[in-house]
């Protein structure tokens, strides 16, 4: 016989309602859980989970806070990092600023006759691209250059770290230097060698024997290159500091025209990036190589089987009583009482439809009529008791079981007048469905 359950509660799981009786050992339908019993055993998984999802938040409010908005020295970001407001005094004053973020614009826009101010904060551009872009500007001022732009522009030109402080001692003749007198604190520093001495190159801002702030001399194109360490002097925050302006303005004015160029990602030569061996030691291949052949060797070890697998059947008896007492338990731990009257519900149909003689594929409407006929009872409260009503509590479910048992007895009693204990003859241990 199989048992069907529909939902009537959206709080609870409707009771069984058997269309046929099941079978000899057949179980109830699981009934979905209270939301209070899934919240309980699932508490570990929502703590972990809530966790997690502060955690990233936390991250994300932290990442927020520290990413400086915009593009470090853009002409068009005014954050503290930007360079807008120098920008804007240049087009105030007649300038031509041209922004550009690819390599092709601002060649174009250069065009032989424009001073050039380079940010390549991630060193993009290769050796050739930077000798191309010194030889299509007239003027080229490169900010914080890279090792690979001052071995290809500034020969002999080497970092010498960060500034002491506040630099005033100018030691040059660059007139926008001259102008400056001095620049803010927070400048990083260069040298020039004798070989750059040679070549026509000097420096500007002198910070003791440690270096220079600026320096400046022909790039290999035959522009005029210089060099400033820190974009401090250019910066929104730092420009109006000491001379910071004045060396500023003197150097990205010099011409009508400035192309304001940071490259971007679509800039970098493809062709010329090492590849991963390359980057990595020699002993890496021949280490990670053996380590494969290690792990394969380690699982055909383990995972070797020694032979087929036995079945042995051990006799288990289980006590009807200690499998019911269990299933209560469980029942009553997740506060299912539906499910606990479904399976009372079941067996007690069962029961009732082998004492009046039914046929296996009754369900438990017949077997509801013919209870109701045997005891005298009215059919629509027998049909109630065995299928329709809902344990609201523990009180419910105690009087709903007694119910089902009293029905049980008088249905015994209806087919034999002397009375008795019913029983099942075909199931003598006495076990329940």
């Amino acid at each position: 016989m199989s048992a069907t359950t529909e939902a009537r509660d959206a709080g609870a799981t409707a009771p069984a309602n058997p269309s046929t009786l099941p079978d000899d050992g057949a179980s109830a339908p699981a009934v979905t859980p209270t939301v209070r019993g899934f919240l309980k055993r699932s508490r570990a998984w929502i703590v972990i989970a809530a966790v997690l999802v502060l955690g990233a938040l936390l991250v994300m409010v932290i990442q927020g806070g520290a990413r400086t908005p915009g593009s470090p020295l853009a002409a068009d970001n005014p954050a503290p990092a930007g360079a807008k407001a120098l920008v804007e005094v240049l087009r105030d004053h007649g300038v031509v600023v041209t922004e550009s973020r690819s390599f092709d614009a601002a060649i174009d826009a250069a065009d032989g006759t424009a001073t050039v101010l380079l940010y390549d904060e991630y060193a993009i551009l290769d050796e050739r691209r930077l000798t191309e872009l010194s030889e299509a500007a007239e003027r080229l001022i490169v900010v914080e250059p890279g090792f690979t732009a001052l071995e290809t522009l500034a020969p002999g030109v080497r970092f010498a770290g960060a500034a002491s402080g506040p630099l005033d001692e100018v030691a040059c003749e660059l007139g926008p230097a001259e102008r400056a007198g001095s620049l803010s604190d927070g400048q990083r520093l260069v040298t020039v060698d004798d070989a750059a001495v040679e070549a026509g190159w000097q420096g500007c801002f002198r910070d003791g024997d440690f270096g220079f702030a600026v320096a400046t001399g022909p790039a290999p194109g035959g522009a005029e290159l210089t060099i400033v360490g820190s974009t401090s002097v250019f910066a929104n925050q730092t420009i109006t500091e000491a001379g910071n302006a004045a060396l500023a303005i003197g150097l990205t004015g010099a011409t009508d025209e400035l192309v304001w160029y940071l490259p971007g990602p679509a800039d970098a030569d493809g062709a010329d990036a090492p590849s991963l061996a390359e980057l990595t030691p020699g002993w890496v291949s021949p280490v990670m190589v053996l380590a494969f052949v290690v792990v394969i060797v380690a699982g055909i070890w383990q995972g070797r089987r020694f032979g087929p697998l036995v079945v042995e059947r051990l006799p288990v008896h289980v006590p009807a009583g200690e499998t019911s007492r269990g299933r209560a338990r469980l029942y009553a731990r997740t506060a299912s009482r539906t499910h606990a009257l479904d399976q009372l519900r079941i067996g007690t149909v069962i029961r009732i439809a082998r004492m009046l003689r039914l046929p296996r594929s009754a369900g438990v409407d017949e077997v509801a009529e013919a209870a109701a006929r045997a005891t005298g009872r009215d059919g629509a409260s027998v049909h109630r008791l065995l299928a329709d009503e809902l344990p609201d509590d523990d009180r419910a479910l105690v009087d709903r079981a007694a119910g089902l048992a009293q029905l049980e007895a008088e249905v015994q009693r209806s087919l034999d007048p002397r009375g008795g204990v019913p029983t099942d003859r075909d199931d003598p241990s006495g076990r329940r469905p």
